[in-house]
Protein backbone atom coordinates (compact mmCIF):
# COMPACT_ATOMS: atom_id res chain seq x y z
CA UNK A 1 0.00 0.00 0.00
CA UNK A 2 1.61 3.49 -0.95
CA UNK A 3 0.98 6.82 0.83
CA UNK A 4 -1.18 8.39 -2.68
CA UNK A 5 -4.07 5.26 -2.01
CA UNK A 6 -3.64 6.01 1.85
CA UNK A 7 -4.18 9.20 1.74
CA UNK A 8 -6.94 8.83 -1.00
CA UNK A 9 -8.82 6.72 1.35
CA UNK A 10 -8.93 9.14 4.13
CA UNK A 11 -9.59 12.21 1.71
CA UNK A 12 -12.38 10.33 0.49
CA UNK A 13 -13.97 9.53 3.92
CA UNK A 14 -13.57 13.11 5.11
CA UNK A 15 -15.03 14.77 1.65
CA UNK A 16 -18.03 12.37 2.39
CA UNK A 17 -18.42 13.04 5.82
CA UNK A 18 -18.70 16.79 5.44
CA UNK A 19 -20.80 16.75 2.26
CA UNK A 20 -23.45 14.82 4.61
CA UNK A 21 -23.07 17.20 6.74
CA UNK A 22 -23.94 19.98 4.68
CA UNK A 23 -26.59 18.34 3.06
CA UNK A 24 -28.22 17.30 6.17
CA UNK A 25 -28.39 21.21 7.51
CA UNK A 26 -30.21 22.07 4.14
CA UNK A 27 -32.20 19.15 3.22
CA UNK A 28 -33.41 16.98 6.31
CA UNK A 29 -36.51 16.46 6.71
CA UNK A 30 -38.54 18.70 9.34
CA UNK A 31 -38.96 17.40 12.87
CA UNK A 32 -42.48 15.50 13.10
CA UNK A 33 -45.01 17.22 15.54
CA UNK A 34 -43.98 17.16 18.84
CA UNK A 35 -46.03 14.40 21.07
CA UNK A 36 -48.01 16.90 23.78
CA UNK A 37 -46.10 17.16 26.85
CA UNK A 38 -44.86 19.71 29.84
CA UNK A 39 -43.01 20.86 27.20
CA UNK A 40 -45.74 21.78 24.70
CA UNK A 41 -47.44 23.57 27.75
CA UNK A 42 -44.47 25.77 28.61
CA UNK A 43 -45.01 29.87 28.04
CA UNK A 44 -41.83 31.32 26.02
CA UNK A 45 -39.90 32.86 28.43
CA UNK A 46 -39.27 29.22 29.68
CA UNK A 47 -41.78 29.15 32.60
CA UNK A 48 -43.14 25.30 32.95
CA UNK A 49 -46.69 25.70 34.15
CA UNK A 50 -46.28 21.64 35.36
CA UNK A 51 -44.43 20.83 38.25
CA UNK A 52 -40.86 19.94 38.51
CA UNK A 53 -40.10 17.38 41.51
CA UNK A 54 -37.43 18.79 44.07
CA UNK A 55 -34.06 17.43 45.11
CA UNK A 56 -35.09 16.33 48.13
CA UNK A 57 -37.36 13.28 47.49
CA UNK A 58 -38.03 13.03 51.21
CA UNK A 59 -40.02 16.27 51.18
CA UNK A 60 -42.75 14.42 48.89
CA UNK A 61 -43.41 18.02 47.54
CA UNK A 62 -42.58 20.14 44.00
CA UNK A 63 -41.41 22.89 42.90
CA UNK A 64 -43.44 24.28 40.01
CA UNK A 65 -41.55 27.28 38.00
CA UNK A 66 -43.70 29.00 36.16
CA UNK A 67 -46.23 31.49 36.08
CA UNK A 68 -48.70 33.19 33.73
CA UNK A 69 -46.28 34.49 30.61
CA UNK A 70 -49.16 36.68 29.46
CA UNK A 71 -49.29 38.68 32.87
CA UNK A 72 -45.84 38.92 33.17
CA UNK A 73 -44.63 40.54 29.86
CA UNK A 74 -46.81 43.15 30.38
CA UNK A 75 -45.03 44.30 33.71
CA UNK A 76 -43.00 46.91 32.81
CA UNK A 77 -39.32 45.91 33.16
CA UNK A 78 -36.15 48.10 33.79
CA UNK A 79 -32.85 47.06 32.33
CA UNK A 80 -29.94 47.72 34.32
CA UNK A 81 -26.45 48.29 32.77
CA UNK A 82 -23.58 46.16 33.97
CA UNK A 83 -19.92 47.36 32.93
CA UNK A 84 -16.85 45.35 34.14
CA UNK A 85 -13.00 45.27 32.64
CA UNK A 86 -14.59 41.83 30.59
CA UNK A 87 -17.93 41.57 30.21
CA UNK A 88 -21.24 44.32 29.37
CA UNK A 89 -24.28 42.72 30.71
CA UNK A 90 -27.84 44.00 30.48
CA UNK A 91 -30.09 42.93 33.33
CA UNK A 92 -33.67 42.48 32.96
CA UNK A 93 -35.39 43.06 36.78
CA UNK A 94 -37.89 41.20 35.31
CA UNK A 95 -36.80 38.25 37.34
CA UNK A 96 -33.51 39.29 37.37
CA UNK A 97 -32.42 38.03 34.43
CA UNK A 98 -29.20 38.13 32.51
CA UNK A 99 -30.40 38.73 28.78
CA UNK A 100 -27.19 40.22 27.20
CA UNK A 101 -23.45 40.17 27.39
CA UNK A 102 -20.70 41.53 25.35
CA UNK A 103 -17.55 39.86 25.68
CA UNK A 104 -15.41 43.40 25.39
CA UNK A 105 -11.92 41.48 24.90
CA UNK A 106 -13.20 39.24 21.89
CA UNK A 107 -14.13 41.52 18.82
CA UNK A 108 -16.42 39.63 16.49
CA UNK A 109 -14.00 40.45 13.75
CA UNK A 110 -10.62 40.73 12.98
CA UNK A 111 -9.11 43.93 14.15
CA UNK A 112 -7.96 45.93 11.22
CA UNK A 113 -5.47 49.15 11.32
CA UNK A 114 -7.54 51.24 8.80
CA UNK A 115 -11.37 50.56 10.55
CA UNK A 116 -12.41 51.38 13.87
CA UNK A 117 -12.53 48.63 16.58
CA UNK A 118 -15.08 46.10 15.67
CA UNK A 119 -18.17 45.61 18.10
CA UNK A 120 -17.70 42.89 20.95
CA UNK A 121 -18.67 39.11 20.72
CA UNK A 122 -21.95 38.80 21.86
CA UNK A 123 -22.79 35.88 23.57
CA UNK A 124 -25.97 36.48 25.33
CA UNK A 125 -28.95 38.02 23.46
CA UNK A 126 -32.70 38.32 24.37
CA UNK A 127 -33.41 39.69 20.42
CA UNK A 128 -35.63 37.09 19.13
CA UNK A 129 -33.62 35.74 16.24
CA UNK A 130 -30.67 35.31 18.29
CA UNK A 131 -32.72 34.63 22.27
CA UNK A 132 -29.98 33.12 24.36
CA UNK A 133 -30.70 34.18 28.31
CA UNK A 134 -29.66 33.26 31.86
CA UNK A 135 -32.66 32.91 34.37
CA UNK A 136 -32.59 32.06 37.64
CA UNK A 137 -35.00 32.16 41.23
CA UNK A 138 -36.72 30.66 43.69
CA UNK A 139 -39.85 28.93 43.78
CA UNK A 140 -42.39 27.48 46.66
CA UNK A 141 -43.11 24.15 47.46
CA UNK A 142 -46.53 25.60 48.14
CA UNK A 143 -49.54 26.24 46.45
CA UNK A 144 -48.94 29.94 46.11
CA UNK A 145 -49.30 31.46 42.68
CA UNK A 146 -46.25 31.85 40.12
CA UNK A 147 -46.96 36.07 40.22
CA UNK A 148 -46.46 35.77 44.04
CA UNK A 149 -43.03 33.75 43.74
CA UNK A 150 -39.44 35.66 43.09
CA UNK A 151 -39.15 33.32 40.43
CA UNK A 152 -37.75 34.44 37.17
CA UNK A 153 -40.88 36.45 36.15
CA UNK A 154 -41.15 38.75 39.73
CA UNK A 155 -40.22 42.18 39.38
CA UNK A 156 -37.57 43.13 41.18
CA UNK A 157 -36.13 46.47 42.48
CA UNK A 158 -32.59 48.13 41.29
CA UNK A 159 -31.36 51.46 42.39
CA UNK A 160 -29.08 52.45 39.67
CA UNK A 161 -30.34 51.37 36.07
CA UNK A 162 -26.06 51.54 35.77
CA UNK A 163 -23.00 49.47 37.37
CA UNK A 164 -19.68 49.79 36.54
CA UNK A 165 -16.30 48.61 38.03
CA UNK A 166 -14.12 51.57 38.44
CA UNK A 167 -10.72 51.89 37.71
CA UNK A 168 -8.80 50.66 40.76
CA UNK A 169 -11.88 48.53 42.15
CA UNK A 170 -11.31 44.83 42.19
CA UNK A 171 -15.00 43.49 42.50
CA UNK A 172 -18.55 44.92 41.55
CA UNK A 173 -21.47 43.80 43.32
CA UNK A 174 -25.04 44.63 41.92
CA UNK A 175 -27.92 44.67 44.34
CA UNK A 176 -31.97 43.77 42.96
CA UNK A 177 -34.97 43.19 45.50
CA UNK A 178 -38.01 42.18 45.64
CA UNK A 179 -40.75 41.64 48.46
CA UNK A 180 -44.43 40.45 48.64
CA UNK A 181 -47.32 41.71 50.50
CA UNK A 182 -46.78 38.46 53.15
CA UNK A 183 -43.35 39.76 53.99
CA UNK A 184 -41.36 37.82 52.46
CA UNK A 185 -37.81 39.86 51.21
CA UNK A 186 -35.56 38.25 48.48
CA UNK A 187 -31.89 40.11 47.73
CA UNK A 188 -30.65 39.32 44.76
CA UNK A 189 -27.00 39.51 43.67
CA UNK A 190 -24.52 39.50 41.32
CA UNK A 191 -20.58 39.71 42.10
CA UNK A 192 -18.02 40.56 39.68
CA UNK A 193 -14.60 40.22 40.14
CA UNK A 194 -11.68 41.94 37.98
CA UNK A 195 -10.60 40.18 35.15
CA UNK A 196 -12.94 37.45 35.62
CA UNK A 197 -15.94 35.56 33.62
CA UNK A 198 -17.09 34.05 36.51
CA UNK A 199 -20.15 35.78 38.30
CA UNK A 200 -21.16 34.77 41.30
CA UNK A 201 -25.07 34.76 42.30
CA UNK A 202 -26.48 34.99 45.78
CA UNK A 203 -30.24 34.78 46.56
CA UNK A 204 -30.94 36.19 49.98
CA UNK A 205 -34.16 35.00 51.72
CA UNK A 206 -35.44 36.69 54.73
CA UNK A 207 -38.68 36.10 56.27
CA UNK A 208 -40.56 38.60 57.73
CA UNK A 209 -44.04 36.67 57.88
CA UNK A 210 -45.98 35.04 59.84
CA UNK A 211 -45.40 31.51 58.24
CA UNK A 212 -42.50 29.05 57.19
CA UNK A 213 -41.78 29.58 53.91
CA UNK A 214 -40.52 26.34 52.00
CA UNK A 215 -38.99 26.15 48.30
CA UNK A 216 -36.61 25.70 45.94
CA UNK A 217 -33.89 27.46 44.04
CA UNK A 218 -33.17 27.32 40.32
CA UNK A 219 -31.10 28.23 37.47
CA UNK A 220 -31.62 28.08 34.09
CA UNK A 221 -30.46 28.62 30.48
CA UNK A 222 -32.57 29.43 27.36
CA UNK A 223 -31.69 29.38 23.65
CA UNK A 224 -32.89 29.26 20.28
CA UNK A 225 -30.83 27.41 17.52
CA UNK A 226 -28.62 29.41 15.89
CA UNK A 227 -29.98 30.25 12.36
CA UNK A 228 -28.17 28.30 9.41
CA UNK A 229 -25.59 30.33 7.32
CA UNK A 230 -26.97 29.54 4.40
CA UNK A 231 -26.60 26.57 2.08
CA UNK A 232 -24.45 23.52 2.15
CA UNK A 233 -21.40 25.76 0.29
CA UNK A 234 -22.31 28.61 2.63
CA UNK A 235 -22.16 26.14 5.82
CA UNK A 236 -19.24 24.32 4.79
CA UNK A 237 -17.14 27.54 5.26
CA UNK A 238 -18.41 29.40 8.52
CA UNK A 239 -16.72 27.97 11.36
CA UNK A 240 -19.77 27.59 13.48
CA UNK A 241 -22.19 25.33 11.56
CA UNK A 242 -19.19 22.62 11.74
CA UNK A 243 -19.23 22.72 15.49
CA UNK A 244 -21.39 21.74 18.08
CA UNK A 245 -24.26 23.49 19.19
CA UNK A 246 -26.47 22.66 21.97
CA UNK A 247 -26.76 21.92 25.69
CA UNK A 248 -23.46 20.28 27.87
CA UNK A 249 -23.47 18.88 31.45
CA UNK A 250 -21.08 17.52 33.95
CA UNK A 251 -22.03 14.74 36.13
CA UNK A 252 -18.97 14.67 38.27
CA UNK A 253 -17.48 12.59 36.68
CA UNK A 254 -18.58 12.55 33.03
CA UNK A 255 -19.58 14.92 30.59
CA UNK A 256 -22.48 14.93 28.37
CA UNK A 257 -24.04 16.66 25.21
CA UNK A 258 -27.12 17.02 23.32
CA UNK A 259 -27.80 18.33 20.44
CA UNK A 260 -30.77 20.80 19.48
CA UNK A 261 -31.55 18.64 16.94
CA UNK A 262 -31.91 15.74 19.83
CA UNK A 263 -33.94 18.02 22.12
CA UNK A 264 -37.27 16.11 20.84
CA UNK A 265 -36.34 13.01 21.57
CA UNK A 266 -37.69 11.57 24.94
CA UNK A 267 -34.47 9.24 25.46
CA UNK A 268 -32.38 11.84 25.07
CA UNK A 269 -33.32 13.96 27.33
CA UNK A 270 -31.67 14.82 30.88
CA UNK A 271 -33.45 13.77 34.24
CA UNK A 272 -31.15 13.33 36.92
CA UNK A 273 -29.98 13.92 40.15
CA UNK A 274 -26.28 15.41 40.12
CA UNK A 275 -24.06 16.42 42.90
CA UNK A 276 -20.91 18.58 41.85
CA UNK A 277 -21.98 19.28 38.19
CA UNK A 278 -22.81 21.98 36.22
CA UNK A 279 -25.13 22.97 32.96
CA UNK A 280 -24.03 24.76 29.87
CA UNK A 281 -25.05 26.03 26.24
CA UNK A 282 -22.05 25.90 24.25
CA UNK A 283 -21.13 27.55 20.75
CA UNK A 284 -17.93 27.71 18.85
CA UNK A 285 -15.17 29.52 21.20
CA UNK A 286 -17.44 30.21 23.42
CA UNK A 287 -19.96 29.44 26.26
CA UNK A 288 -22.16 29.91 29.27
CA UNK A 289 -22.66 27.85 32.23
CA UNK A 290 -24.53 27.59 35.40
CA UNK A 291 -22.48 26.20 38.26
CA UNK A 292 -24.35 25.42 41.46
CA UNK A 293 -22.05 24.68 44.74
CA UNK A 294 -19.73 21.62 44.27
CA UNK A 295 -21.16 19.88 47.36
CA UNK A 296 -25.09 20.34 46.60
CA UNK A 297 -27.32 17.71 44.77
CA UNK A 298 -29.64 19.43 42.01
CA UNK A 299 -31.74 17.92 40.05
CA UNK A 300 -31.10 18.59 36.19
CA UNK A 301 -33.52 18.76 33.42
CA UNK A 302 -33.93 19.70 29.90
CA UNK A 303 -36.80 20.71 27.64
CA UNK A 304 -38.15 22.50 24.74
CA UNK A 305 -40.34 25.54 25.08
CA UNK A 306 -42.76 25.56 22.50
CA UNK A 307 -41.78 22.84 20.11
CA UNK A 308 -43.98 23.35 17.68
CA UNK A 309 -43.35 26.65 16.78
CA UNK A 310 -41.00 27.90 14.02
CA UNK A 311 -38.33 28.86 16.29
CA UNK A 312 -38.66 26.70 19.61
CA UNK A 313 -36.11 27.64 22.76
CA UNK A 314 -34.81 25.38 24.09
CA UNK A 315 -33.24 24.81 28.14
CA UNK A 316 -31.62 23.31 30.62
CA UNK A 317 -32.10 23.89 34.24
CA UNK A 318 -30.38 22.83 37.53
CA UNK A 319 -33.61 22.87 40.58
CA UNK A 320 -31.29 22.96 43.93
CA UNK A 321 -32.64 21.11 47.01
CA UNK A 322 -35.67 22.36 49.01
CA UNK A 323 -34.36 23.98 52.26
CA UNK A 324 -37.05 26.29 54.65
CA UNK A 325 -36.65 29.35 56.12
CA UNK A 326 -38.67 29.90 59.11
CA UNK A 327 -40.46 33.24 60.41
CA UNK A 328 -37.94 35.89 61.27
CA UNK A 329 -35.17 34.09 60.01
CA UNK A 330 -32.83 34.06 56.65
CA UNK A 331 -31.28 32.20 54.48
CA UNK A 332 -28.93 32.21 51.25
CA UNK A 333 -28.60 30.22 47.76
CA UNK A 334 -25.48 30.38 46.36
CA UNK A 335 -24.61 29.86 42.36
CA UNK A 336 -21.83 30.97 39.62
CA UNK A 337 -22.37 31.63 35.96
CA UNK A 338 -19.55 31.77 33.70
CA UNK A 339 -20.17 33.79 30.54
CA UNK A 340 -17.08 33.85 28.46
CA UNK A 341 -13.85 32.14 26.21
CA UNK A 342 -13.33 28.71 25.80
CA UNK A 343 -9.88 29.04 26.93
CA UNK A 344 -7.68 25.49 27.10
CA UNK A 345 -6.33 25.08 30.59
CA UNK A 346 -7.88 27.56 32.39
CA UNK A 347 -11.56 26.15 33.23
CA UNK A 348 -10.70 23.61 35.62
CA UNK A 349 -9.49 26.10 37.87
CA UNK A 350 -13.26 27.79 37.77
CA UNK A 351 -15.54 24.00 38.32
CA UNK A 352 -14.27 20.43 37.84
CA UNK A 353 -14.85 19.24 34.05
CA UNK A 354 -15.43 22.75 32.75
CA UNK A 355 -12.23 22.04 30.37
CA UNK A 356 -13.96 19.44 28.70
CA UNK A 357 -16.37 21.92 26.80
CA UNK A 358 -13.37 22.24 24.19
CA UNK A 359 -14.44 18.24 23.21
CA UNK A 360 -11.46 16.69 21.24
CA UNK A 361 -13.75 13.35 21.28
CA UNK A 362 -11.68 10.27 21.05
CA UNK A 363 -8.38 12.44 19.82
CA UNK A 364 -8.42 14.11 23.04
CA UNK A 365 -5.65 12.04 24.44
CA UNK A 366 -3.60 13.68 21.52
CA UNK A 367 -4.84 16.98 20.54
CA UNK A 368 -4.57 18.28 24.03
CA UNK A 369 -1.16 17.71 24.35
CA UNK A 370 -0.59 18.94 20.67
CA UNK A 371 -2.16 22.62 21.91
CA UNK A 372 -0.10 22.51 24.74
CA UNK A 373 2.88 22.15 22.46
CA UNK A 374 1.59 24.81 19.75
CA UNK A 375 0.62 27.37 22.71
CA UNK A 376 4.52 26.63 23.79
CA UNK A 377 5.88 27.73 20.03
CA UNK A 378 3.56 30.78 19.79
CA UNK A 379 5.06 32.18 22.92
CA UNK A 380 8.20 31.77 21.12
CA UNK A 381 7.23 33.02 17.74
CA UNK A 382 4.15 35.43 18.93
CA UNK A 383 2.51 34.16 16.00
CA UNK A 384 0.43 31.88 15.55
CA UNK A 385 0.90 30.92 11.78
CA UNK A 386 4.72 30.90 12.43
CA UNK A 387 4.42 28.66 15.06
CA UNK A 388 1.79 26.13 12.85
CA UNK A 389 5.03 25.86 10.90
CA UNK A 390 7.44 25.46 13.75
CA UNK A 391 5.01 22.34 14.73
CA UNK A 392 4.86 21.03 11.44
CA UNK A 393 8.98 20.81 11.92
CA UNK A 394 9.06 19.81 15.04
CA UNK A 395 6.38 16.69 14.42
CA UNK A 396 8.13 15.74 10.70
CA UNK A 397 11.70 15.84 12.83
CA UNK A 398 10.22 13.55 15.62
CA UNK A 399 8.79 11.17 12.42
CA UNK A 400 11.44 11.52 9.80
CA UNK A 401 12.61 7.40 10.96
CA UNK A 402 8.81 6.32 10.25
CA UNK A 403 8.26 8.33 7.10
CA UNK A 404 11.28 7.80 5.47
CA UNK A 405 10.15 3.82 5.54
CA UNK A 406 7.21 5.04 4.10
CA UNK A 407 8.60 6.65 0.93
CA UNK A 408 11.35 4.18 0.82
CA UNK A 409 8.90 1.63 -0.11
CA UNK A 410 7.29 3.90 -2.10
CA UNK A 411 10.51 4.29 -4.36
CA UNK A 412 11.30 0.68 -4.65
CA UNK A 413 7.41 0.31 -5.70
CA UNK A 414 8.16 2.92 -8.33
CA UNK A 415 10.81 0.81 -9.64
CA UNK A 416 8.77 -2.78 -9.58
CA UNK A 417 5.99 -0.82 -11.10
CA UNK A 418 6.90 -1.87 -15.09
CA UNK A 419 7.27 -5.32 -14.15
CA UNK A 420 3.92 -5.75 -12.20
CA UNK A 421 2.37 -3.89 -15.34
CA UNK A 422 4.29 -6.87 -17.20
CA UNK A 423 2.84 -9.54 -14.88
CA UNK A 424 -0.40 -8.41 -15.33
CA UNK A 425 -0.06 -8.36 -18.89
CA UNK A 426 0.79 -12.05 -19.11
CA UNK A 427 -1.33 -13.32 -16.79
CA UNK A 428 -4.86 -11.44 -18.19
CA UNK A 429 -7.76 -11.85 -15.79
CA UNK A 430 -5.87 -15.19 -13.34
CA UNK A 431 -5.72 -12.81 -10.97
CA UNK A 432 -4.21 -16.18 -8.40
CA UNK A 433 -1.77 -16.50 -10.62
CA UNK A 434 -0.81 -12.58 -10.83
CA UNK A 435 -0.69 -12.97 -6.85
CA UNK A 436 1.73 -15.77 -6.62
CA UNK A 437 3.77 -13.89 -9.32
CA UNK A 438 3.55 -10.48 -7.82
CA UNK A 439 4.37 -12.18 -4.19
CA UNK A 440 7.50 -13.97 -5.63
CA UNK A 441 8.46 -10.82 -7.21
CA UNK A 442 8.40 -8.57 -4.11
CA UNK A 443 10.51 -11.82 -2.05
CA UNK A 444 12.93 -11.63 -4.65
CA UNK A 445 13.63 -7.76 -4.86
CA UNK A 446 12.80 -7.03 -0.88
CA UNK A 447 10.33 -4.99 -1.21
CA UNK A 448 7.57 -5.24 1.61
CA UNK A 449 4.42 -3.94 0.06
CA UNK A 450 2.70 -2.41 4.00
CA UNK A 451 5.84 -1.02 4.29
CA UNK A 452 4.34 2.39 3.36
CA UNK A 453 1.45 1.61 5.66
CA UNK A 454 2.59 1.48 9.46
CA UNK A 455 3.35 4.86 9.54
CA UNK A 456 0.33 5.69 8.11
CA UNK A 457 -1.24 4.58 10.67
CA UNK A 458 0.89 5.57 13.01
CA UNK A 459 1.46 9.63 12.09
CA UNK A 460 -2.95 9.97 10.87
CA UNK A 461 -4.29 9.98 14.65
CA UNK A 462 -1.91 12.75 14.88
CA UNK A 463 -3.25 14.73 11.93
CA UNK A 464 -7.10 14.24 13.03
CA UNK A 465 -5.84 15.36 16.88
CA UNK A 466 -4.37 18.81 15.00
CA UNK A 467 -7.30 19.23 12.68
CA UNK A 468 -9.62 19.51 15.98
CA UNK A 469 -6.69 21.73 17.71
CA UNK A 470 -7.34 23.58 14.68
CA UNK A 471 -10.56 23.92 14.34
CA UNK A 472 -11.52 24.65 18.11
CA UNK A 473 -8.55 26.58 19.57
CA UNK A 474 -9.73 30.15 20.88
CA UNK A 475 -6.32 31.53 19.80
CA UNK A 476 -6.45 30.87 16.06
CA UNK A 477 -9.51 33.37 16.35
CA UNK A 478 -9.03 36.47 14.30
CA UNK A 479 -5.03 35.64 14.81
CA UNK A 480 -3.25 37.17 11.84
CA UNK A 481 -0.58 35.74 9.39
CA UNK A 482 0.69 37.33 5.78
CA UNK A 483 -2.17 37.85 3.87
CA UNK A 484 -4.60 36.01 5.88
CA UNK A 485 -6.49 38.00 8.32
CA UNK A 486 -7.58 35.29 10.84
CA UNK A 487 -6.76 31.72 10.65
CA UNK A 488 -9.64 30.27 11.62
CA UNK A 489 -11.89 31.55 8.65
CA UNK A 490 -11.18 30.30 5.72
CA UNK A 491 -8.10 31.90 3.03
CA UNK A 492 -9.21 34.71 1.41
CA UNK A 493 -7.03 34.48 -1.48
CA UNK A 494 -7.18 30.63 -1.12
CA UNK A 495 -3.19 30.40 -2.10
CA UNK A 496 -2.87 27.46 0.80
CA UNK A 497 -5.42 25.47 -1.03
CA UNK A 498 -3.93 25.82 -4.37
CA UNK A 499 0.17 25.43 -2.90
CA UNK A 500 -1.54 21.44 -1.69
CA UNK A 501 -2.82 20.75 -4.78
CA UNK A 502 0.57 21.48 -6.60
CA UNK A 503 2.00 19.10 -3.73
CA UNK A 504 -0.18 16.54 -4.38
CA UNK A 505 0.64 16.79 -8.13
CA UNK A 506 4.60 16.19 -7.24
CA UNK A 507 3.13 13.69 -4.76
CA UNK A 508 1.49 11.69 -7.67
CA UNK A 509 4.56 12.09 -10.19
CA UNK A 510 7.10 10.43 -7.45
CA UNK A 511 4.56 7.95 -7.01
CA UNK A 512 4.10 4.40 -8.92
CA UNK A 513 0.12 4.64 -8.18
CA UNK A 514 -0.76 5.05 -12.01
CA UNK A 515 1.26 1.63 -13.14
CA UNK A 516 -0.17 -0.61 -10.54
CA UNK A 517 -4.07 0.77 -10.45
CA UNK A 518 -7.04 -0.17 -13.16
CA UNK A 519 -7.60 3.04 -15.64
CA UNK A 520 -10.42 4.14 -13.07
CA UNK A 521 -8.76 4.55 -10.74
CA UNK A 522 -5.88 6.09 -12.28
CA UNK A 523 -8.38 8.78 -13.59
CA UNK A 524 -9.69 9.19 -10.06
CA UNK A 525 -6.54 9.84 -8.94
CA UNK A 526 -5.68 12.96 -11.47
CA UNK A 527 -8.69 14.75 -10.33
CA UNK A 528 -7.90 14.53 -6.33
CA UNK A 529 -5.71 17.79 -6.35
CA UNK A 530 -8.46 19.83 -7.87
CA UNK A 531 -11.34 17.72 -5.17
CA UNK A 532 -8.74 18.63 -2.48
CA UNK A 533 -8.35 22.36 -3.63
CA UNK A 534 -12.42 22.60 -3.38
CA UNK A 535 -12.19 20.84 0.06
CA UNK A 536 -9.55 23.02 2.00
CA UNK A 537 -10.62 25.85 0.46
CA UNK A 538 -13.94 25.93 2.86
CA UNK A 539 -11.34 24.61 5.83
CA UNK A 540 -9.84 26.91 8.79
CA UNK A 541 -6.96 28.72 7.17
CA UNK A 542 -4.87 27.94 10.26
CA UNK A 543 -5.70 24.03 9.36
CA UNK A 544 -5.14 24.67 5.25
CA UNK A 545 -1.81 26.15 6.49
CA UNK A 546 -0.11 22.96 8.63
CA UNK A 547 -1.63 20.46 6.11
CA UNK A 548 0.20 22.84 2.96
CA UNK A 549 3.52 23.45 5.03
CA UNK A 550 3.24 19.67 6.09
CA UNK A 551 2.61 18.54 2.33
CA UNK A 552 6.14 20.39 1.33
CA UNK A 553 8.15 19.07 3.85
CA UNK A 554 6.85 15.51 3.09
CA UNK A 555 7.22 16.16 -0.64
CA UNK A 556 10.62 17.17 -0.40
CA UNK A 557 11.92 14.24 1.94
CA UNK A 558 9.87 11.72 -0.60
CA UNK A 559 12.31 13.46 -3.14
CA UNK A 560 15.03 13.29 -1.32
CA UNK A 561 14.43 9.67 -0.62
CA UNK A 562 13.38 8.37 -3.96
CA UNK A 563 16.74 9.99 -5.53
CA UNK A 564 18.91 8.12 -2.71
CA UNK A 565 16.82 4.96 -3.85
CA UNK A 566 17.93 5.83 -7.38
CA UNK A 567 21.06 5.90 -6.96
CA UNK A 568 21.49 2.90 -4.87
CA UNK A 569 20.11 1.08 -7.91
CA UNK A 570 22.33 2.69 -10.01
CA UNK A 571 25.34 1.87 -7.94
CA UNK A 572 24.35 -1.99 -7.58
CA UNK A 573 23.39 -2.00 -11.79
CA UNK A 574 27.09 -0.76 -12.15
Amino acid sequence: MNQTRTFLMFALMATAYFLFLAWEKDYAPPPPAAVASASSSASADGSVPGAIPSASAASGKVAAIGGDAVNASQTPAQLVSITTDVLHLTVDTRGGSVVHADLLAYPNAPRTRKEPMPAPTVLLDNDPAEYFVAQNGLVSSSDTAAQDQPNHQAVFQSAKTSYTLAEGQDELKVDLSWQDTAGLKVTKTYSFKRGSYVIGLSQHIDNGGSQPWTGNAYQQLLRVAPPAAGNWLTNMSHPESRSFQGAAWYTGEKFQKLLFKDFKEPKDQLDSQIKGGWAAMLRLYFFAAWIPPADQTDHYTTDTINPDSAQPRYLIRAVGPSFSVAPGQSTTSEARLYLGPNVQGTLDAVAPGLDLTIDYGMFKLIAVPMHGVLSFLDGIAHNWGVAIILLVLLIKGVTWKLTAVQYKSSAKMRKLAPRIQALKERYGDDKQKMQQATMELYKKEKVNPMGGCLPVLITMPVFYGLYYVLTYSLELRHAPFLWIPDLSAHDPLYILPIIYALVMLGTQWLNPAAAGMDPAQAKMMKVMPLLFTVMFAFFPAGLCLYYAVNGLVGLGQQWWVTHHVDREETAKAV
